[in-house]
């Protein structure tokens, strides 16, 4: 049985639908999970509220609050990939981070992750992600070292400007489009089923600066550089202008489930993050050693 180190969170959102208890809620929301398995989570004080107090079975629903819980999966897939930790001080620590390999608890994915492995490694449960990147996509992650400084870096990711991101990806190209630059503007909403995203209309949340770098004819190499942070937006935008990532599997159509093929990752790279730091003011940029490269092959070719 693999158990989670931290917690993960559950927002309790007020939506006017009743529920007599939060079993009621965790039922509902994670309808996957056996009403069973979370009175056996509960009883064994892994399911807590914001301020620590371990619920019970008959604990009433209250929105607009916050869950914690300890996830656990019977059998956890192994990722062949390693990390590397490319900077640390007392404050920062900055990880270069595998394809495949999650940030933090998800799925049937507990121990094998960016933030338990850099636990185990420096020896510092207080590890806690600055930003995230998806499973799929490999590169730079930002973790803060201890709480005293936490938020000041966290700071840099709520205005935009303060934090300057790059990114690569490999996509599908047809060479006759004509441009070479793009700027995507639109809103981004959660789509159908619940872990995709979709373009909306109303007000823009979601804008994307996009550079092609070199073309072989059938593929593309492009620089993104992301003004706003919205779950899967660089993967939404490229196959929004009709260039989807190699190796992507939810967009622009999600495909079949199946087992992660560790040769065809998904084509995206976090590559380089800029920014002054908050503490010493310093000028300070972070690039992963990993390179995309044009391949013949369809989604053969992985990081270099």
């Amino acid at each position: 049985m693999g158990i989670s180190g931290t917690p993960s969170v559950v927002y309790l959102p007020d939506t006017g639908r009743p529920y007599p208890a939060l079993l009621d809620f965790l039922a509902g929301r994670f309808p996957k999970i056996p009403v069973e398995t979370w009175v056996s989570r509960i009883l064994a004080g892994k399911v807590l509220t914001e301020d620590g107090q371990p619920v019970t079975p008959e604990t009433a629903y209250l929105p607009d609050r916050r869950l914690f819980y300890y996830r656990e999966v019977a059998e956890e897939p192994a990722i062949p990939f390693a990390e590397q930790i490319l900077f640390q001080n007392d404050h920062l620590l900055v990880a270069d981070k595998p394809h495949f390999l999650p940030v933090t608890a998800t799925g049937p994915y507990v121990r094998e992750t960016l933030l338990e492995r850099l636990k185990a490694a420096t020896c510092n449960p207080h590890l806690s992600p600055i930003n995230r990147i998806d499973r799929e996509t490999a590169g730079v992650v930002l973790l803060s070292v201890c709480k005293e400084s936490r938020g000041a870096y966290q700071r840099l990711f709520m205005e935009e400007g303060l934090m300057r991101k790059t990114y690569e990806a490999i996509v599908e190209f047809d060479p006759a489009c004509g441009w070479s630059e793009w700027l995507v503007e639109n809103r981004l909403e959660q789509g159908e089923p619940w872990f995709r995203m979709k373009t909306t209309a109303g007000p823009v949340n979601a804008r994307t600066r996009l550079r092609l770098i070199e073309t072989n004819g059938q593929q593309a190499r492009f620089e993104l550089f992301p003004l706003t942070g919205k779950k899967h937006q660089l993967r939404l935008h490229l196959a929004g202008l009709g260039f989807p990532i190699v190796g992507d599997r939810v967009y622009p159509e999600l495909k079949p489930k199946s087992a992660d093929d560790f040769a065809r990752p998904l084509q995206l790279l976090s590559r380089r993050i800029e920014f002054r730091d908050p503490l010493s003011g310093a000028e300070v940029v972070f690039e992963s050693p990993r390179r995309l490269a044009l391949t013949s092959q369809w989604g053969t070719k992985a990081c270099l």
